[in-house]
C-alpha cells in the first residue's frame, strides 16, 4: 500500500488525511502538538465559522490574493460540498449572518472531534508530539520526511499543511516555511492578517470596549480608497478592531508604510447629511435650555458623546440655544466623517491569519502538487493565498486539502 505522510494536525491537514486514507492511502499523519486541531478549536471565538454557505463565484470574490489559483480547488470542492461532509458525519449546521456556517452546537470541539473520529475509523495513523524536521528530496522527488529526533520515515506522498504564524501559541511557528524553503521554495515574505489596527488618536483608548453596530467606514491611503464596508467594529486601548477593521487590514496588509492613512467612520450611515442637521435641530429644539453636554444622549452611545463634544469644538458648557449654525453643521459633518489616522497593524499574535507564504507560482494549482519538487504538495495556510473573515479562509483549507488528497489518489491510479 502507497504511504502519505501529513505534517500538520490542523484544519487542511486532518481533512486532507481523512481524504487521502478514505482512497486507499496508507496515511500517517504528524502533529507537533499534544492534541490536533489546536487553532481550530479557537476560530470564530471557540464556535468554529467553517466554510460559508455561498455561491463558488462569492468564495473568489472574498480571496485577498491569489483568488484564480484557487480556481480548481473551489469549483471541485466548494463549500456546499463541505457541509454535506460534515452533515453525512452526523454533525448538525446552522447559518448565521453573512452565510456564516457554524455547528450547531456552536461548540468547534464537535468539528474536531467529527474528523477525530473519521481519521481513526479510516485506520490513520495519529502521531501526536511528532515535529518534522526536514524534508527528504532526491533528484528532486520528496521520498520522506525526517522529524526533530533524527529518525526518517519513507514515503511516496508528503503534504506539508503546517500553516503560517498566526496564533503562534497554537504552534504556528513557520516550521513548513523553513522546510519547504530548505528544498527550494520561495516564500512571499509573511505578515499579519485579519487583524487589529493601532491608531494615533488617544481618544480611541478612551473609548475602549465600545461596540458601533451598523456604522459604515472607508479606509483610504491618501486619497487612494482601500476599503469601504458597513456592519460592526470595537475601539481597544490600541485602537480599532472589530469585523470591520479585522476585514480592512487584509485590504492594507501589502502596504509599505502607514503614513496618511485614515479610517472614516459614518456614525448614522442610514441617514444623509441634510437628515443628520434635520435631526439635530429637532434634538436642540427639544433641548434648547440644556448644556450642549446634556443634549446629546439619544442619538449617540454615552461613551462617545465626551469624545463627539471634544471633537466637535463646541464649548460643552454652552447652552443649546446659542450653538451656532455653523457649529451645527460641523457637528453634523463629524458624525458622517469621524477620522482616525492609522498607525499600523497589530502582530501574528492577534492576527486571525496568516498572509503570504509558498510563492502559489511555484505550486501547479490543479494539483496542489509542488512544480520543483515531485509528489511533495501543499494545502492551506502555508500557501500564499488568503480570504476575508466569513468562513473564507478555512474553505480555503478545506478545498486544497481536499484537491491534495485527491491528486495524490489519482497518481495511485495511474500507476496501478
Amino acid at each position: 500500500m502507497k504511504k502519505c505522510i501529513v505534517i500538520g494536525g490542523g484544519a487542511a491537514g486532518m481533512f486532507a488525511a481523512v481524504m487521502a486514507a478514505a482512497g486507499g492511502l496508507s496515511v500517517s499523519l504528524w502533529e507537533k502538538n499534544e492534541k490536533l486541531g489546536k487553532k481550530l478549536f479557537i476560530t470564530g471565538k471557540g464556535r468554529c465559522n467553517l466554510t460559508n454557505d455561498c455561491e463558488t463565484e462569492e468564495l473568489f470574490r472574498n480571496v485577498m490574493t491569489n483568488s484564480k489559483f484557487l480556481y480548481s480547488a473551489f469549483y471541485q470542492f466548494n463549500s456546499r460540498d463541505l457541509m454535506a461532509f460534515f452533515e453525512s458525519e452526523g454533525l448538525r449546521l446552522k447559518t448565521e449572518r453573512g452565510n456564516r456556517v457554524f455547528p450547531e452546537s456552536d461548540k468547534s470541539s464537535d468539528v474536531i472531534r467529527v474528523l477525530e473520529k473519521k481519521l481513526r475509523q479510516l485506520g490513520v495513523s495519529i502521531e501526536l508530539n511528532r515535529r518534522a524536521q526536514h524534508l527528504d528530496v532526491e533528484n528532486g522527488v520528496c521520498t520522506g520526511v525526517t522529524d526533530a529526533s533524527g529518525r526518517r520515515e519513507n514515503a511516496d506522498f508528503v503534504l506539508l499543511a503546517t500553516g503560517g504564524f498566526s496564533y503562534a501559541s497554537t504552534g504556528s511557528d513557520g516550521d513548513g516555511y523553513r522546510m519547504a524553503e530548505t528544498v527550494g521554495h520561495t516564500m512571499v515574505t509573511p505578515r499579519p492578517s485579519l487583524v487589529p489596527m493601532e491608531t494615533e488618536e488617544n481618544w480611541c483608548r478612551e473609548l475602549m470596549g465600545l461596540s458601533l453596530r451598523n456604522v459604515s467606514v472607508v479606509l483610504k491611503k491618501g486619497k487612494k480608497k482601500l476599503y469601504e464596508d458597513f456592519g460592526e467594529m470595537l475601539f481597544t486601548h490600541f485602537g480599532v478592531s472589530g469585523p470591520l477593521i479585522l476585514s480592512g487590514s487584509a485590504h492594507c496588509g501589502r502596504l509599505k508604510d502607514f503614513e496618511d492613512v485614515t479610517l472614516t467612520i459614518d456614525l448614522k450611515p442610514a441617514l444623509t447629511a441634510e437628515q443628520v442637521d434635520g435631526r439635530l435641530l429637532r434634538i436642540f429644539e427639544e433641548n434648547k435650555n440644556k448644556q450642549f453636554r446634556n443634549s446629546l444622549a439619544g442619538l449617540l452611545p454615552n461613551k462617545l458623546i465626551p469624545v463627539i463634544i471634544y471633537l466637535s469644538g463646541i464649548d460643552p458648557y454652552k447652552q443649546v440655544n446659542l450653538v451656532s449654525r455653523e457649529e451645527r453643521i460641523h457637528l453634523g459633518y463629524l458624525l458622517k466623517h469621524l477620522e482616525i489616522h492609522i498607525r499600523g497593524l497589530r502582530g501574528f499574535n492577534e492576527a486571525i491569519i496568516t498572509g503570504g507564504g509558498i510563492r502559489v507560482k511555484e505550486v501547479n494549482p490543479q494539483t496542489m502538487e509542488s512544480k520543483n519538487i515531485k509528489n511533495l504538495y501543499f494545502a492551506g495556510e502555508i500557501l500564499d493565498v488568503d480570504a476575508l473573515t466569513g468562513g473564507f479562509n478555512l474553505q480555503i483549507a478545506w478545498s486544497t486539502a481536499w484537491l491534495a488528497a485527491k491528486s495524490m489518489l489519482e497518481v495511485l491510479e495511474d500507476e496501478l
